[in-house]
């Protein structure tokens, strides 16, 4: 893989950029701080904007590693930060990155985190030199696995009790696209 880091992406609607510190209050009011947003993340929902803050100045000290890919989506229209998108895990020695993703629900259901996740498969595949791109859902959340299906990422399994977020241990969903099936 020839690895890139954080660059910035556009599509019609979005800019795909790194975090800022000026992100926080509306990504703390956005999507960040939701109960809702987050019933299926790994993280508690943010109590406060300087949490957020704490994070972001996390991500931001990351970013000099080119191997790190954490952006954050901003929505074309009106300038807000609208959620988040990034490489979660990775394996080199198959050229395999999985990607996670979190969106403000007020932007649910618009074909905007598809719209993001297409650019960073078009990205990994024809820029990094991924072969395999990788996603994962609780299987009560089915709205994330449409992201995928959108994107053309194939059903490969479901793994039994094999996760854990905020609403416990869950069953998880696992879907794929191969360089082989983007080309």
């Amino acid at each position: 893989m020839k690895h890139k880091g954080t660059v910035k992406l556009e599509t019609e609607r979005l800019v795909l950029r790194k975090f800022e510190i000026s992100d926080a209050e509306e990504m703390f009011i956005s999507w960040a701080s939701s109960e809702k947003v987050t019933k299926y993340m790994t993280w508690q929902p943010y109590k406060s904007v300087d949490d957020v803050r704490g994070y972001i100045e996390y991500i931001i000290s990351r970013y000099d590693n080119i191997n790190n890919y954490n952006w954050i989506i901003e929505f074309k229209k009106n300038n807000q930060v609208i959620g988040s998108i990034d490489v979660v895990n990775w394996r080199e020695d198959i050229e395999e990155i999985e990607v996670g993703y979190c969106l403000s629900d007020k932007y649910w259901h618009q074909g905007i985190m598809t719209e993001a996740f297409n650019k960073l498969i078009e990205f990994f595949f024809t820029e990094v030199g991924v072969n395999r791109i990788i996603a994962k859902h609780d299987v009560n959340n089915p709205n994330s696995g449409g992201v995928m299906k959108k994107c053309g990422l194939k059903y490969e399994g479901t793994h039994r009790q094999s996760g854990k977020n905020n609403t416990g241990i869950c069953d998880t969903s696992v879907y794929a696209i191969l360089k082989s099936d983007y080309i």
